[in-house]
């Protein structure tokens, strides 16, 4: 046992550790960004990618996944934290930021919807998750990821000029923005060096080698360079950077002023509460699953459910603005060699040192040396063997794979999941609907037998009814479900609906080979079922997935 919780905690401490450093370079100006995106200081950020990551990484469900602030959850946040705020100035006595307050009191509502999935185990349901969900998810995220870091660069400074109206300007202020091929030129050198380092070694972490290579020509060669200092100082208020103290415990969010005005919005806070929860939680089940299928290994759904929801209460009481599983982060540090607890925990303690004593040395990490990691990490993600099986797969799953792609770029990654499981289960009971069948043959005694195949559900039961022809069937009927299921209420009653029409019509009619709960279910609904339902025979291969019928005869 012991053996077994050291083993999860670190499996090779030096790995973890390099790897733990790498991803937290990484964090910095994600958080920030994702921070700005929500439109609150970037200290929020990191404190939020401190904490979620420390209780992650502790008590989470998949050792060696990374969370932190993330996009997803912040472009939900955004209209909330505006609303506060427009609310806090309209109040007599005004209140800054009271936005910020909204959030925290919303975060400690996340995490109790967190906590109560995972106390329910709903954690499970991420593998009913159909495969070309994965794979356009992945696509999708890959291609978010891409978008977001072409933001980094600096202008092509070609706005103003038309293409077509006068291409040879417009190509002669493309190549003469230096700023911006010098980025370009160090992204690819970041790039090259994590491709071809582990081919000469493992030993290190190629993301570490390649930051610390780029920084250190950038500052040695004094150039003049976007880093993740002028990044934040440009995107402050004050100009401040990005050095602060330890997170502090947030009373003002019990203040009397602030809870009257939750309360007079309490259904835009709720709102926004179920929906913080529910991104947080697909996006940190889909990241577990990914990070399952590239280690091998099997985490805890139920389990990262509880800590997500834990570290969202934790950033609510102490200032931080939340989050879940960044996917991006999670394959840096697994391709670093990150596969224990250790290397979660290392990545958040070494962001929190940074913002406590390493923030002028981080402030000169170029933004091009954290591009293009990002870059490889896209690279990595993208699932590029869609494109050769798009053509091999049914046609329903290929249009699955591209629309789920498609509405991750567009939405998010919540509504993607969710909106490609409702195109996978239409698609999946369209097919079924249609399998049904009725082989029909007479029985010496002048009995008619439907020998029912395929599954009767919600989807079949018009085709199952019209393959009976009661007005002129024979006087003695019998229907015999040996090699058909009922899959829920609606089969139940469908079933109970022909019997009774064999009956009104004076006929007798016998129904075989069903299971003890259907036939439960049936007697429940009209006693005098006892006399059409076979009772020497049972079929104990399955159970009707329903418990209730309620409509009387």
């Amino acid at each position: 046992m012991i053996q077994r919780i050291f083993k999860n905690f670190t499996f090779n401490p030096k790995d973890d550790i390099l790897s733990g450093l790498t991803v937290a370079l990484a964090l910095v100006p994600e958080a920030v960004a994702f921070a700005f995106v929500a439109d609150i200081p970037p200290l929020v950020g990191l404190y939020g990618a401190f904490m979620m990551g420390i209780i992650t990484a502790l008590f989470g469900g998949r050792p060696g996944m990374i969370s932190g602030a993330t996009g997803a959850m912040a472009v939900v946040m955004v209209h909330m934290i505006q609303k506060g705020n427009e609310v806090g100035d309209a109040l007599a006595t005004p209140i800054e930021n009271l936005g910020l307050q909204w959030l925290f009191i919303t975060l400690l509502f996340v995490g109790a919807i967190q906590i109560t999935a995972g106390i329910f185990k709903l954690g499970k349901f991420v593998r009913l998750i159909p495969h070309p969900v994965m794979m356009g998810f992945v696509n999708g995220l890959a291609i978010v990821i891409f978008l977001s870091q072409l933001k980094l660069f600096p202008s092509l400074g070609t706005e103003n000029i038309s293409f077509t109206g006068d291409t040879g300007a417009w190509f002669s202020a493309l190549f003469s923005n230096g700023a911006f091929w010098i980025m370009l030129g160090f992204v690819g050198f970041t790039m090259a060096i994590m491709y071809f380092l582990p081919k000469i070694t493992k030993k290190v972490p190629a993301a570490l080698v390649a930051i610390v290579t780029v920084a250190a020509i950038v500052i040695l060669g004094n150039l003049d360079m976007d880093t993740v200092g002028s990044f934040i100082r440009e995107g402050t208020k004050d100009g401040s950077g990005l050095e602060g103290g330890l997170p502090t415990f947030q009373f003002q969010i019990f203040d009397s002023v602030v809870l009257d005005s939750i309360l007079a919005n309490k259904w835009l806070i709720l709102s926004t509460a179920f929906i913080l929860a529910a991104v947080g939680l697909i996006e940190s089940l889909m990241t577990l699953n990914l990070i399952d299928d590239m280690t091998e290994t099997r985490g805890s759904g139920n389990r990262e459910c509880v800590a997500q929801g834990s570290a969202n209460i934790l950033n609510g009481l102490f200032g931080g603005m939340g989050g879940c599983a960044m996917i991006g982060q999670s394959i840096i540090n697994v391709n670093s060699g990150g596969r224990g607890r250790l290397s979660g925990a290392v990545a958040a303690v070494a962001l929190l040192c940074f913002i406590l004593f390493g923030a002028p040395l981080i402030e000169q990490i170029p933004i091009a040396a954290l591009v293009g990691v990002m870059f490889m990490v896209v690279i990595g993600t993208f699932a590029w063997s869609s494109f050769r099986i798009l053509n091999k797969i049914p046609l329903a799953d290929a249009f699955v794979l591209i629309a789920v792609s498609a509405i991750t770029v567009w939405q998010d990654l919540a509504v993607a999941v969710i909106a490609g499981v409702i195109m996978s289960a239409l698609v999946f009971a369209w097919k079924n609907a249609t399998m049904i069948r009725a082989r029909k043959r007479i029985k010496e005694d002048g009995t008619k037998v439907y020998e029912i195949w395929g599954p009767l559900f919600f989807g079949s039961i018009q085709n199952f009814n019209s393959k009976f022809d009661v007005k002129n069937d024979p006087d003695v009927v019998e229907i015999d479900f040996i090699e058909s299921r009922v899959n829920d209420h609606s089969g139940i009653e469908a079933l109970r609906g022909i019997a009774n029409k064999y009956l009104d019509a004076g006929k007798q009619v016998k129904l075989t080979h069903l299971s003890p709960e259907c036939k439960a279910l049936l007697l429940k609904a009209n006693p005098k079922f006892d006399q059409v339902i076979e009772t020497a025979v049972d079929d104990p291969r399955y159970h009707v997935v329903t418990d209730l019928l309620d409509t009387e005869v």
